[in-house]
C-alpha cells in the first residue's frame, strides 16, 4: 500500500487533484483498498458477494467505477488546452452549449445529470481555446463527488484562470437524483438552476442579458 503515499492528505471531495496522474500500481493499490471496504460494507448489509452470482464481484467493479469514471477528475491532471492566436482580435460574446452533465452528488453519492452552457469574452489581445476543450473542462469537474453550487463555480475559476479572457458567464441546469430516487422523490422535471459570472459579467447587467438571451436561442429546438 505504500504506493499511495505520495498523494496529499485527505481534501474536500470536490477539490482539486489529489496526486498527479496514478501510476497503474497505484491505481490497482486504491481500487484493491476500496474494494476490500466495500465488501466489508456488504457485509455489514447481509449481501452475500461471495456466492451470489449477481453481486460476485460487485465490490470490484464499484471500487474500479468510483477510481476510473465517477471520481476520475481526482486521480489525473486537468484537461491539456489548445490555445489560438485571437488574429482576428475578436471580443464578442462566444456561448457553448448545451454540454452534458453528469457527476455523482457528495451527499448521497446519488447521479446529478444535465446541461451546461458556457459563455465567454475573449480578450481582443488574448488567446482563444478549442471549442471542444469546454467540453472537457466540464468534464473534468464533474469527475468527482460534486455539489451544484460549487461545480459551477470552479467551471468558471478555471476558464478565467487559465485562459485569461475578459468574462466568463457559466450556466447549468441539472436533475439530482438524490431528490428524484429518494426523500421526497420529485420528478425528473424539477431541476435545480445555478449561474456564476466573473470578469466584465460580473457588474454588467447589459452582459448578463445578453448571455441569457443567447441560451434561449442556443437552447431551442431546431
Amino acid at each position: 500500500m505504500s504506493t499511495i503515499y505520495r498523494l496529499r492528505p485527505p481534501q474536500r471531495a470536490n477539490e482539486a487533484v489529489v496526486g498527479d496522474d496514478l501510476s497503474e500500481a497505484e491505481r490497482s493499490a486504491i481500487i484493491a483498498a476500496a474494494a476490500k471496504k466495500l465488501a466489508e460494507l456488504f457485509d455489514t448489509l447481509h449481501i452475500d458477494h461471495r456466492n451470489d452470482h449477481n453481486t460476485r464481484d460487485t465490490p470490484h467493479r464499484v471500487a474500479r467505477m468510483f477510481v476510473d469514471e465517477i471520481m476520475r477528475g481526482r486521480f489525473s491532471r486537468p484537461p491539456a488546452l489548445t490555445e489560438f492566436e485571437n488574429v482576428g482580435e475578436f471580443d464578442q460574446l462566444i456561448v457553448m452549449g448545451p454540454i452534458d452533465i453528469r457527476s455523482t452528488c457528495a451527499h448521497h453519492l446519488m447521479p446529478i445529470y444535465g446541461e451546461a452552457f458556457i459563455g465567454v469574452l475573449p480578450a481582443r489581445s488574448g488567446k482563444i481555446i478549442g471549442l471542444s476543450k469546454y467540453d472537457r473542462i466540464v468534464d473534468y469537474f464533474c469527475g468527482r463527488l460534486q455539489i451544484q453550487e460549487e461545480l459551477v463555480k470552479q467551471i468558471g475559476h478555471f476558464i478565467m484562470d487559465e485562459t485569461s479572457p475578459l468574462g466568463v458567464a457559466v450556466r447549468i441546469s441539472a436533475v439530482h437524483m438524490c431528490k428524484t430516487h429518494r426523500g421526497v422523490r420529485a420528478s425528473h422535471r424539477s431541476q435545480m438552476v445555478t449561474s456564476a459570472y466573473f470578469g466584465a459579467f460580473q457588474d454588467d447587467q447589459q452582459r448578463k442579458d445578453e448571455f441569457l438571451q443567447e441560451l434561449a436561442l442556443v437552447g431551442r429546438e431546431p
